[in-house]
């Protein structure tokens, strides 16, 4: 079915809070979506944020960001008071200060656990642990003996502490344990509270998983055996891409690789259990660097870049078959941009995953580029740019002589305040399925709105919606949007 979407992650939502939460901005924005006519609401990976406040490198893969729990609804839930709630919170404005925001619901979430501990355990509480403790229980371990050791990267822990517990030994009833417990449940009651509300407003969430996690995580601590590491927990070859137009030196991740064969020997469970929990939390995902299920890319952990690489071979057909067989059709967004060799289109064929186009790289070539709208196929998404891309109004900036006036005729734009909206009616108007629009392109925001820069560590990942531009989203997309989403028959189902 025909269907569109916008791009925002819960970061970004409005706040007084210091950054967006699963509480009623989240709502709202619902409802602007289906006001909208929207079927779809991407998000970034929910995870807990890593290195440099990326999601993309979460200490906790299976776990839900503590930080996007809503005061608000602390407060309705009887976990907090007003005055907590309302005492030394970081003001939003300038950009999330993730520091600032951490203090803070650190506190609050310590004085919501000190309630917990003297009531009775719920139905709900213990349901909840009962199904996520294959996940839920090692991260609460990892947690506990992380905050032991003064947060310190896992590998530098007395040996004790670095062999994970059986899950059966640990002692969930310790308060170490039960915070981390009590925080995740939090999280998951918000959380599924707010994706009913997205069904009643015929609203899809299309959720992201990256497919590496990060070294110093519960992942990999929980199961080293599953990673390329030495005797002493430490990588042997990390993740990245090669050189290429963008760079000289390529990019150096540092993500531990898999031992592709170790998971296949036991079914690809942890994928599975990965995949069914982020599933268990939306109703679509975007895989993040598709290409490197078929081929990725392995360079030496003693490397400073990714130039002495080489590529190995990914776990393939056999890797989308397991998951098939036991969790059922996939509902997958490959992530397919960049260099794609034929053995990707060929996994991606064989398994009729849709991929992506992005319209901002359309215009440095001729009309064959298969960015360009008229180029678009049915079973795909296509952006006019993603959380990795400048926003349309600073990508137009920055374009040379010759690819801005192509752009102006093939868009047929006649001033620079049509860009945002002819670019968007054009992908609308597309062959193309699916439509996923970013809100900064929908509001025609400048380069400010930014969410990432990828090749730098630090900085990202801060833009948040001010209430007045949610305000405004709300009188555009519910007139414009909605005309032009109907127009290009992608209503919401509801609709």
């Amino acid at each position: 079915m025909r269907s569109s979407g916008l791009l925002l992650h819960v970061t970004s939502l409005p706040t007084r809070f210091g950054i967006g939460d699963l509480g009623p901005e989240a709502w709202k924005f619902v409802d602007t979506l289906a006001e909208a006519g929207q079927t779809w609401w991407q998000l970034l990976p929910v995870c807990p944020v890593g290195l440099g406040d990326s999601p993309y490198a979460s200490p906790a893969s299976f776990a839900g960001n503590p930080l996007l729990i809503s005061p608000e609804l602390m407060v309705e839930d009887g976990w907090s008071t007003e005055t907590e709630v309302n005492t030394n919170y970081p003001h939003s404005g300038g950009g999330v200060d993730y520091q600032s925001v951490s203090n803070y619901k650190s506190t609050l979430l310590g004085q919501a656990f000190s309630r917990f501990v003297k009531q009775p355990q719920t139905d709900e509480f213990i349901s909840f642990v009962n199904r996520e403790k294959d996940w839920l229980l090692q991260y609460a371990a990892f947690q506990a003996r992380k905050a032991q050791q003064c947060n310190r990267i896992w590998t530098s822990w007395p040996s004790e502490d670095r062999k994970p517990p059986e899950t059966d030994s640990l002692q969930i009833d310790s308060p170490e344990i039960q915070f981390y417990l009590f925080e995740q449940f939090l999280f998951d009651c918000q959380w599924r509270r707010l994706h009913e509300y997205c069904r009643q407003k015929g609203i899809k969430i299309m959720g992201d998983l990256p497919i590496y996690v990060a070294h110093d995580s519960a992942d990999v601590w929980a199961h080293p055996e599953l990673f390329e590491l030495d005797n002493a927990g430490e990588p042997l070859v990390v993740a990245g891409v090669p050189p290429d137009f963008f760079s000289k030196t390529g990019q150096r991740w540092g993500n531990p690789i898999y031992r592709w064969k170790a998971m296949e020997a036991e079914g690809f469970d942890w994928w599975v259990r990965r995949m069914k929990r982020a599933l268990s939390l939306c109703d679509s995902i975007r895989l993040d660097h598709f290409r490197g299920f078929a081929g990725y890319w392995e360079i030496p952990a003693e490397e400073e870049t990714a130039v002495r690489g080489r590529w190995v071979t990914g776990p393939g057909q056999a890797f989308f078959d397991q998951l098939t067989e036991t969790l059922g059709p996939l509902p997958i967004l490959a992530e397919d941009l960049g260099v794609i060799t034929p053995d990707v289109i060929e996994l991606m064929q064989t398994n009729a995953f849709p991929g992506m186009a992005v319209i901002q790289f359309g215009f440095d070539a001729g009309m064959d580029n298969l960015h360009l709208p008229h180029n678009y196929k049915p079973n795909q998404c296509v952006y006019t740019g993603t959380h990795d891309n400048d926003t349309l109004l600073g990508w137009w900036n920055t374009l040379t002589e010759y690819e801005r006036e192509f752009a102006k005729d093939y868009l047929q734009i006649e001033s620079d305040e049509d860009l945002c909206r002819k670019a968007i009616e054009q992908c609308l108007d597309s062959e193309a399925e699916m439509v996923i629009l970013p809100v900064q392109d929908v509001l025609g925001l400048s380069s400010d709105a930014r969410m990432n820069f990828p090749g730098t560590p630090f900085g990202n990942w801060r833009w948040s919606l001010l209430s007045e531009q949610h305000a405004q989203l709300r009188e555009v997309a519910g007139q414009w949007l909605l005309r032009a989403t109907l127009r290009n028959r992608r209503p919401n189902a509801q609709d």
